[in-house]
């Protein structure tokens, strides 16, 4: 009995415990002390019944305790559900900001396409291009042939032009010559004039 009553009262859940250890250990004094036999049966019933309700008491205090600590292992459990999907989140969370950071890039990019687009179509498409280009090429030719006719001509005529200066300055040469050719006859008969005849 005194084992059991520490238990009772550590493990007791405050709701009269107290008093039927209390009630218990008076019926216990009233056994002992008791004269007669019907008295003695009657506290000892009554010892019996406070027993039982004392060791109800403690399995309900039990059951409790029980219930307590699977609640404690549960929310144990939901915390830590918690904290993975809130880990989880987080990752989702950083998983959308690269892809709005990606979404943004690719929009730039569009945006720069379409820029790009509107200043394109405002040239001339690449076969007009290539159209012009090849009549460019034509015209460059053709002129590139008058170039060298034209190169051909001045370089004949400034021929023509060294043929007649060598004429000229050779047929000044020759009047030189003949002038002074001239002189010497006129000399000559002048002197042949003058000279007395023997």
């Amino acid at each position: 009995f005194t084992a059991v009553t520490p238990r009772l009262l550590i493990d007791g859940d405050g709701a009269g415990d107290d008093r039927r250890i209390n009630l218990l250990v008076k019926s216990f004094i009233k056994w002992c002390n008791s004269g007669s036999q019907e008295e003695g049966y009657s506290q000892y019933q009554r010892m019996l019944s406070t027993l039982s309700q004392c060791e109800f008491s403690m399995g309900k205090t039990l059951l409790v305790y029980d219930m307590n600590l699977r609640e404690m292992e549960n929310y144990e459990k939901i915390y830590k559900e918690i904290e993975c999907s809130i880990a989880g989140a987080h990752e989702k969370i950083a998983e959308c900001k690269k892809q709005i950071l990606q979404a943004k890039r690719i929009r730039k990019n569009r945006q720069e396409y379409d820029a790009l687009a509107k200043v394109i179509q405002h040239h001339p498409d690449r076969h007009e291009t290539l159209k012009e280009l090849e009549a460019l090429g034509k015209e460059l030719e053709h002129l590139s042939h008058i170039k060298e006719s034209v190169e051909d001509k001045l370089e004949l005529r400034r021929k023509q032009f060294h043929v007649l200066l060598s004429t000229i300055h050779e047929l000044q040469q020759t009047l030189e010559n003949d002038e002074k050719l001239s002189e010497v006859e006129e000399a000559q008969e002048t002197s042949m004039e003058t000279d007395p005849k023997p």
